[in-house]
């Protein structure tokens, strides 16, 4: 009799501890939207385009000196703030700052490239926000492109261009497998590559309208798309 008691305690006791688990497990998951920080990446997001396009408005009287020392403070600036933020609440998910909080967060590391080390870190803690759901696949994936470029390896995506100056045409740099590169897309969510290429190349095309216009060409050059 003693010994069924026994037992039966001790499945008591084990049942006990694993609802302990999962409720510590529950508790340390949860997390509380912090509007504050919200407010601050947005603020800063906005500073950070402003620097990452051509001079705008008062921006248009500084010197090419002035401009770039303004952009590389901006820049530099804001990474400092953006390492803080990693190391004390990790990558920042939907579920901390919203989809535009996490956007903003993800949109500054971005404009890091002085610092790959830097993106590196902030890319292992963005997967596991990913995996969750927490975190835009897409997104990921364009930092993997930009962190490959910045440490002289073949991108995955196809994400990163550049130009033919005489079609206006976009094509990816250093692209590891082209064979593969829409299936490899299509798992985090990206359209085709000549679709993107294309909408890059129009994108380009008309802030250099201009300068091609000049060299008697009215339209970039397309990719076809099946």
């Amino acid at each position: 009799m003693k010994k069924i008691i026994g037992i039966l305690i001790f499945g008591f006791s084990l049942f006990g501890c694993k609802e302990k688990i999962s409720e510590k497990r529950e508790f340390e998951e949860k997390v509380e939207f912090n509007q504050r920080l919200a407010n601050e990446l947005k603020r800063m997001a906005e500073i950070d385009q402003i620097a990452a396009y051509i001079p705008q408005g008062e921006y248009k009287k500084m010197t090419d000196e002035q401009w770039n020392s303004f952009k590389d403070s901006v820049f530099t600036t804001h990474e400092k703030r953006l390492k803080q933020i990693l190391d004390q609440y990790g990558f920042v998910g939907f579920d901390l700052a919203g989809k535009e909080g996490s956007q903003n967060f993800w949109l500054m590391v971005q404009h890091s490239d002085h610092n790959p080390d830097f993106q590196k870190e902030v890319l292992k803690k963005m997967k596991s926000e990913v995996d969750k759901g927490n975190a835009k696949p897409s997104n990921y994936g364009l930092l993997v492109d930009r962190v490959m470029l910045n440490i002289g390896k073949q991108q995955v995506y196809g994400t990163q261009v550049d130009y033919n100056m005489e079609t206006g045409q976009a094509f990816p740099r250093d692209l590891k497998d082209r064979a593969e590169i829409n299936k490899r897309r299509k798992s985090i969510g990206l359209e085709p590559i000549e679709e993107y290429l294309n909408g890059m190349s129009e994108m380009h095309f008309e802030m250099n309208k201009e300068g091609y216009l000049k060299k008697g060409i009215r339209e970039p050059k397309l990719y076809k798309v099946e």
